[in-house]
């Protein structure tokens, strides 16, 4: 049995899950090789292969809440960060159940926002940068918007030795301290499963907070397959259309939320691209880096 953690810790960690036990176990047991003091906020989005069960027996101070099967990750993350955000913590740290942080990861996200704090940037995310453990590059982290023109696209910013600046995030490793949650609150009910990370990363760039990429890779998690998805070559261009338009895609409604409020005027325009990229295909994948080849 694992040690139990003192409920008056200063960060609260927040992760939800699904169907993927040992994945998730595989996840806390990285995230217990941490040093500060710290209490996760567990969503079981109603998973039927025990994954509380386990969750319970190895590490009995995780506050467990359960899922429909229907919250998905910005759903169950929002019910995690909300019955977190209850116990008022210094840092909320969002963790995705996939991702196994290297042992000084939560430290290093502190001292990162520590070192920024005091150079004036009070109220400042810090986005940890995650590689692939097969290939070992980049695969989430911090994002820039892109410069080409007429791209509304989010380019990655892979880790250096000093912390650097970007305009949003993926959601695998994001810590947020409590002078940003009380400006921008929780995650965008609005979305589902998709783009609420992003959109909570610019809306709150756009409240005055500012973001910055820790210092070095702080963790691993794969990146997603072309396989099956709704960029691979080998399906047929309605078959890739309807895959687009899945929750974890990009669901007409919630992408019109997600471009009206960060795209401009044009802001339909843009809307319309995933769309006719599903039909008209990739001939290069690095244009499109969510994904990767088998």
């Amino acid at each position: 049995m694992k040690q139990d953690i003192n409920n008056n810790s200063s960060s609260a960690i927040l992760i939800t899950c699904h169907n993927r036990s040992q994945v998730t176990l595989n996840c806390l047991s990285a995230l217990y090789n941490q040093k500060p003091i710290f209490k996760v906020y567990l969503v079981d989005d109603g998973s039927r292969d025990g994954t509380s069960k386990d969750v319970e027996k190895q590490y009995p101070s995780v506050k467990i809440f359960p899922g429909d099967g229907n919250l998905f990750w910005v759903g169950g993350m929002h019910l995690a960060f909300a019955e977190a955000m209850k116990n008022d913590h210094e840092y909320y740290l969002w963790l995705n159940d996939d991702t196994i942080l290297e042992s000084n990861a939560l430290q290093t996200l502190i001292d990162t926002y520590s070192l920024v704090k005091n150079q004036g940037y009070l109220k400042s995310i810090i986005v940890g940068s995650v590689k692939d453990p097969d290939t070992g590059q980049y695969s989430y982290g911090g994002r820039i918007r892109s410069t080409k023109k007429f791209s509304r696209t989010f380019e990655a910013v892979e880790p250096t030795y000093e912390p650097q600046e970007c305009d949003t995030m993926q959601g695998n490793i994001v810590l947020i301290p409590r002078s940003v949650v009380e400006i921008v609150g929780n995650l965008e009910p609005a979305f589902t499963h998709q783009r609420g990370d992003l959109d909570y990363g610019l809306r709150a760039k756009k409240l005055g907070c500012s973001i910055f990429v820790a210092p070095g890779y702080l963790g691993t998690c794969p990146q997603n397959l072309v396989t099956g998805s709704w960029v691979d070559m080998s399906l047929s261009p309605y078959q890739r259309l309807k895959k687009v338009l899945q929750i974890k895609a990009f669901p007409p409604k919630e992408w019109a939320i997600f471009t009206k409020r960060h795209s401009g005027k044009l802001w339909f325009l843009y809307w319309t691209f995933p769309y006719i990229r599903a039909l008209i295909g990739y001939k290069n994948l690095n244009y499109s880096p969510t994904f990767k080849q088998k």
